[in-house]
This record gives C-alpha cells, structure tokens and sequence, in this order.
C-alpha cells in the first residue's frame, strides 16, 4: 500500500468543498488530477470514499470514519515539517496556540512583545473553551494551550504535574476571586469583602467552567446564592456592563491591566473577595509524550518570563 500525502490532501479538500472543482482550485491542480489521486487512493485502500452522481458528490460512511484519521496524519506531517524548520534555526518556525476566554484576553500584548525579539516565529490563536484547550492538544492541533485548570485537581504547591491523559500542566500565574460593584454600592465602603457579604445581594455570574470549582471549595449557602444568580451572561464584558448599569455586581478576575483601568474609570470599585480567598491558577498545557519543537519552546519560556514580570500589574487595583 503506498498512500501519499497528496493523496490524503485531495481526500480532504474534496470532501471539505464537496467538489472536484473547488478542491482542484485550492490545490493548484487540474480537476482531472485531483480525480486521480482521489481513485488512487481508493484502489490503494480497496474501498470507495465518495458516493458519486451525475448531480452530487458526497462522502461514503466508510469516507466520513476515515476522514478525522485523514486530517490527523496531515497535522503529524506539518508538525513534522514545522519542527524540522525550527531545528534549522530557532529564529524560524511556528507556534500554535489555544488559549481559554480569559487567558485570550492578555495573550494579543504577550504575542506582540514576543514578535519583538522572534520576528521571523509566527503565532497562530485560537481561542475557545478552556476544557477544548486539552482537546486541541490531544488531537495534535495546537502546540501550547493556556487555561485555568481543568479536570484533575491539581495541588496548589506543585509548580507543574502530568495527567493520566498524556498532558503536562505548568502553573504559569494565579488571580484571586474579586468582586465588582458601583461606587455607591454599600459594600464599597467596606475595605475587605467576605464571600458571606454577597448573600442576599442580586449577583451576575458567568456561564461555564469560571465557577465550577468553587462549588466544592465554599460553604453550601454561597454556593447556592452564586447557583441561583439573578443574572447568568456569557461574556466578562457584558457582566462588568451590566454592573455599571445597576442589575446588580459580579464576580470578577483581575486578569490584565485593562479591566481593572476600565472598572476604575466607569464608576466602579473591584474588592478581593475574602474569609476565604480563593484563587484560579491558569497553566501552560502540553502533550507529555510529545517534544516541543524549538520555536515552541522559546514561546513557552517566553510566557512564563513574561508572567513573572507582569504578574503584579494583573493584582494592583
């Protein structure tokens, strides 16, 4: 059996455009040429990947189970030829990245400063939910993801761990829990703030895995006030926003310099929240069996200098 890469690759353009045509265009070819590489392929495998008419084109259910393998051994083939790049010359190669809602929100400036002193490294972003961080990692989609914890418990005095699914976690910077209120909001005149304090006050919550955790971490009656928030957003943004408009005040991360400005700048105080204070660690994720090419090493070196030197400007409000 010998199937090539290029073979693979009309597999997939074909069956992302669902047409010879188009995949011909994007591939440079002729769309006899691509029509060849696709029956190749077939006879190599001894099997049909397309359902053919004279009016449609459409994958097989033996195409659709073959196809997520098929996008796998292309993304092995370029870390292959990413990581042989950057081996040549660390001031070549590319990174790729997922990073989770809050982290993506610090990572534009990080990225900008790292350009600076690796020009010719490019980084590619993409941002989603913080448990799709590990998921991207694990099918090889991305290099390094940065995110809060996910899944396993992590203790608090280990500086990185490796989980049972092939994952390394670097603690890169925590961020204590806080509170965001309008500046005639009684519980900005008091100088600390206890989770107790929010009971019986309206509460804007995010959605997703920004509170999950605590729920194992407070007493049960906080627990239940955070569950029960009047008010559930999707968005840090829209919750800060609504704060300022009066429905209420929201719990909040201090993570970059920015929202902190804004929240001192629109009429509202942020307070840490105490008795107890609570942290979200965020970390730097990474295949454990899988070596880092060069260029992804110097940007995960670069991260957590980085965090190091700007940590104190992500607490000073």
């Amino acid at each position: 059996m010998n199937i090539s890469i290029r073979q693979l690759t009309a597999f997939i353009k074909v069956a992302d455009n669902g047409s010879f045509t188009r995949a011909s265009d994007q591939m440079h070819l002729t769309q006899s040429a691509v029509s060849g590489l696709i029956k190749e392929l077939e006879s190599n495998l001894g099997i049909v990947l397309f359902d053919r008419t004279t009016r449609q084109l459409s994958l097989s259910v033996v195409g659709h189970h073959l196809l997520p393998q098929a996008r796998r051994i292309l993304n092995e083939m370029q870390l292959f030829e990413n990581e042989a790049s950057s081996l040549t010359n660390l001031a070549q190669g590319q990174v790729r990245l997922a990073v989770s809602q809050f982290a993506a929100s610090s990572m534009p400036a990080v990225i900008a400063q790292f350009a600076k002193d690796y020009p010719d490294i490019s980084v590619s972003l993409l941002d989603c939910s913080a448990e799709n961080v590990l998921e991207h990692i694990q099918n090889i989609e991305v290099d390094l993801g940065v995110g809060t914890e996910v899944g396993t418990e992590i203790g608090t005095e280990l500086e990185f761990m490796e989980t049972e699914d092939d994952i390394r976690a670097d603690l890169l910077y925590q961020l204590p829990f806080c509170v965001v209120m309008p500046d005639s909001h009684v519980l900005a005149q008091k100088h600390e703030v206890t989770w107790q304090d929010l009971i019986d006050i309206p509460l804007i919550t995010l959605q997703g895995p920004f509170l999950e955790k605590l729920t194992t971490e407070l007493d049960e009656n906080i627990v239940n006030h955070i569950q029960q928030a009047r008010y559930k957003v999707n968005f840090m943004s829209t919750a800060l926003e609504m704060t300022r408009q009066g429905f209420g005040i929201t719990l909040c991360l201090p993570y970059m310099p920015e929202v902190i400005d804004w929240v001192s700048a629109n009429g509202l105080q942020m307070r840490p929240l105490a008795q107890p204070v609570k942290m979200r660690r965020f970390f730097i994720y990474q295949r454990s069996s899988r070596a880092l090419s060069p260029a992804s090493i110097a940007f995960k070196h670069f991260l957590q200098r980085y965090f190091a030197t700007h940590f104190d400007d992500l607490q000073s409000f």
